[in-house]
């Protein structure tokens, strides 16, 4: 099943995977003369971290936390690697019962996109990212979930913003199926016209 969706989840897991490798290797080389303003500071909080400069692999482990601007990422361990190519590969686990969370805030849009699966990767070669087993990613405007789809595995091509949902026995959806569901968008325009009504400032 492959939708035309452009949902932007996989920028921010993009972002998340890109700014560990960047900060394992902060120890290792210099920090670069004048960064862009507008990247944002990453923070990574875990109980250990190996970084192997041969390998050019970092392994963040123990309650992982990643945070980067407005998003979030939450997993129990966080693996990073490089090709001779310079493509950067990520996985992000959870223990057994769990499920790696991802969010990112759009504040100007009201809006809130979060991402759940037993396993999150990246692949930066293909410019993909795959949410594995018990996959769920959620569209919230001002709180209220509207874009939603559920299936095995979902996979996003960053190439051409499209996304592919499959079924499977780890489906998030009942009976191993895949279950997509898309609100109106005058309902999602509704609710953040609300949103802005009640966020501007009295007079």
């Amino acid at each position: 099943m492959i939708l035309k969706r452009h949902l932007s989840f996989a920028a921010w897991l993009t972002s998340a995977m890109l700014a560990c490798a960047a900060s394992a290797a902060l120890a290792q080389t210099p920090a670069p003369a004048a960064a862009p303003a507008e990247e944002p500071d990453t923070l990574i909080l875990s109980d250990t971290l190996n970084y192997d400069d041969i390998k050019k692999e970092s392994v963040f482990t123990g309650n992982v936390i990643m945070t980067r601007g407005l998003m979030t990422l939450r997993s129990d361990k966080l693996t990073m690697r490089e090709d001779a190519q310079g493509f950067q590969y990520g996985t992000a686990t959870v223990a057994p019962g769990e499920l790696v969370f991802i969010r990112q805030e759009n504040p100007e849009k009201f809006e809130v996109l979060e991402a759940r699966g037993v396993r999150a990767e990246y692949d930066g070669k293909a410019e993909t990212v795959e949410m594995i087993g018990k996959a769920v990613v959620t569209r919230f405007i001002c709180g209220q979930p509207f874009d939603n789809v559920k299936g095995q595995r979902v996979i996003y091509h960053q190439k051409n913003s499209t996304y592919e949902a499959y079924g499977g026995a780890d489906s998030a959806a009942p009976g191993g199926r895949v279950r997509s569901l898309a609100r109106p968008q005058a309902k999602a325009d509704a609710a953040i016209a609300e949103c802005k009504k009640k966020s501007a400032p009295r007079k």
